[in-house]
């Protein structure tokens, strides 16, 4: 029982790899990994959008307060002229406020141009890379598919492949099958012949020769009763029937 079972798990394994080695088809394998770095292609390309987006935005700030900041100085100019210098104060406070700003805008566009010329530089780098990997996929593909068509046709006529090895195993057992019984034929007349064995009509062979005897010495002694209960006239017209 052990050793059947141990068998049972050896077949049993080989078939799981059999299996598997199919399913891992390099070119689903190698087209896979083409689409991951894909997107990894995209993601780097929309963080470079985002981070152009962003430092637009701060840049539509910037202009903003650049056109403010001279308007407040006019503005403040025009306050002390009328006698209002709370309100020249006011408007100078907020010119200072908004140069502040421009400071700040300006090291936050600073940093998003370093960070989107790493992300450029990323991207650039990346691409290549999928480039030369989609190149070199293509290639492995093609030279896997012509691998595999030569192994076909190679089995094909070598006679090595599943289907030429089925078709082997199915003439080998009939073929065998064919034997036995030629064999077992032969081996039944032989038995036959020999009297060990009763044909299909029953007795042997010395049975057989015994029941003709037999009925040859049955037919003789019915014969001779026929002849005695016939009477003279009735053999004479049968001799003259036979003449």
């Amino acid at each position: 029982m052990a050793g059947l079972m141990s068998r049972t798990s050896t077949v049993i394994k080989a078939w799981i790899s059999k299996l598997l080695d199919r399913a891992e088809d390099p070119s689903v394998t190698l087209d896979y990994s083409y689409e991951k770095q894909r997107e990894m292609l995209q993601n780097v390309k929309k963080g470079v959008a985002e981070v152009v987006t962003a430092k637009k935005r701060l840049e539509l700030q910037t202009q903003k307060l650049e056109v403010e900041i001279p308007k407040l100085e006019q503005q403040a100019r025009q306050a002390l002229a009328a006698g209002r210098e709370d309100l020249a104060r006011a408007a100078l406070e907020r010119k200072a406020f908004a140069q502040q700003q421009l400071q700040g805008l300006d090291q936050q566009i600073a940093g998003l141009e370093a960070q989107q010329e790493k992300l450029v530089a990323s991207e650039k780098r990346l691409a290549t890379k999928v480039e030369s990997f989609r190149s070199q996929k293509e290639v492995i593909k093609a030279q896997y598919s012509a691998a595999e068509a030569q192994v076909r046709i190679t089995e094909a006529a070598t006679g090595i492949g599943e289907e030429m090895a089925d078709t082997g195993l199915a003439i080998q057992r009939a073929q065998d099958k064919t034997e036995q019984m030629q064999a077992r034929a032969a081996a039944v007349d032989e038995l036959v012949e020999a009297g060990t064995l009763e044909d299909f009509s029953g007795g042997t062979e010395l049975d057989r020769e015994l029941a003709a005897l037999q009925t040859g010495s049955q037919v003789d002694d019915e014969l001779a009763r026929l002849k005695g209960e016939l009477g003279p006239g009735e053999r004479k017209e049968l001799e003259e029937e036979k003449q």
